[in-house]
């Protein structure tokens, strides 16, 4: 079988309900993989290894920080961060929060100074287009609040919510300001190139919701859809994250407006793949869904290969899918099984 459309083509094909040669197949994972599959395929450049691989990647454009000299690990927000190695990789962990202290929104007035898109140089964006044409491309969108558990603390972020909901709406009306003017920003410099924009927030855990239905109704879906709104205005399709047990909150998240849900975390309770697709498939695009709790990082080839035909015959029944891993790709994970999940997807993802 031979290749009739490129990687932008071929999600714009999924996201429109047309026709379209084969499944999407998308990447994420940590740096340490990238540069450990390079290796192994000995791979010049990123690109050449999407290329190898069949992988319909989605790239990230953005502005670039042009503002005060920030403290080494250290945000805009102010929150300082510290790398920890797990091991397998490093991650950065934030380990101050700024407005923690405060008691009142007053007292946030009164002694914090919230950044803007001032700080940053949209026109950066023009080149990085440039050399990403044939690719879906990523730009702008929101996760206020994991900015908000970085900026309060993450048991007292919790509490503001049951608590403090004066505090949550001042800052999250602040940080979701700032993300729909660098949103707004972006898409003008792209000049029509941004395809997605990632509006995100974590709202499960492996059991259940994290949140309350009524808070997520209260706090986020009302905001969010403002970003969504921007988004639709733009010509723009809405990648909606959310890891976890989400099942209850589906129907809201659609109703808002997402056209793609990822990550599809089949093993948490109430995301059977089965009933997902009879429930949402014919109103929502999924991403992901290759679980990477055990089949990629400690599953056998065979395991691997069998999930990647599954989630085929079923989330792509009819199309309405982009096979990705559920999340990062963790260093702990076999090549092999990395290999074999890409291997799998491009010799089964084929339509008639």
């Amino acid at each position: 079988m031979s290749e009739s459309l490129k990687p932008r083509e071929r999600w714009l094909a999924i996201l429109k309900r047309e026709k379209v040669d084969r499944i999407p197949m998308d990447y994420w994972a940590t740096r340490e993989v990238t540069q450990m599959l390079m290796k192994y395929l000995k791979c010049d450049s990123e690109i050449e290894l999407y290329e190898k691989l069949h992988i319909d990647k989605a790239f990230h454009v953005g502005p670039k920080y042009i503002g005060p000299p920030l403290p080494e690990n250290t945000d805009i927000y102010g929150c300082e961060y510290k790398p920890v190695n797990y091991k397998a990789g490093i991650y950065y962990e934030c380990i101050s929060h700024p407005l923690a202290k405060y008691k009142s929104v007053k007292e946030i007035e009164e002694n914090y100074e919230w950044p803007t898109v001032d700080l940053f140089d949209y026109s950066v964006i023009r080149e990085q287009v440039k050399d990403i044409e044939d690719y879906p491309i990523i730009g702008g969108g929101s996760e206020p609040f994991l900015i908000y558990k970085h900026l309060r603390g993450e048991m007292q972020a919790y509490i503001d919510l049951i608590r403090h909901p004066e505090i949550v709406d001042y800052c999250l009306d602040r940080l979701f300001d700032f993300c729909y003017e660098n949103t707004r920003r972006i898409y003008k410099e792209a000049g029509g190139r941004v395809m997605l924009s990632y509006v995100a927030e974590d709202f499960g855990g492996q059991n259940d919701l994290l949140y309350s239905p009524k808070q997520i109704r209260r706090f986020f879906i009302p905001r969010m859809k403002r970003m969504i709104d921007l988004a639709h205005q733009h010509g723009v399709y809405v990648f909606h994250h959310s890891d976890g047990a989400i099942r209850k909150i589906i129907p809201d998240m659609i109703e808002a407006g997402i056209d793609i849900l990822n990550p599809i975390q089949w093993r948490c309770k109430g995301m059977d793949r089965e009933e997902l697709k009879r429930e949402f498939g014919d109103k929502v695009v999924f991403h992901g869904a290759v679980d990477n709790q055990y089949t990629l990082p400690f599953g056998s080839e065979e395991e691997v290969k069998n999930e990647v035909i599954y989630n085929i015959k079923v989330l792509g029944r009819g199309g309405g899918y982009i096979l990705a891993p559920c999340h990062n790709i963790q260093p702990i994970t076999p090549i092999k099984n990395i290999l074999v999940m890409y291997e799998t997807g491009y010799k089964y993802g084929w339509f008639d």
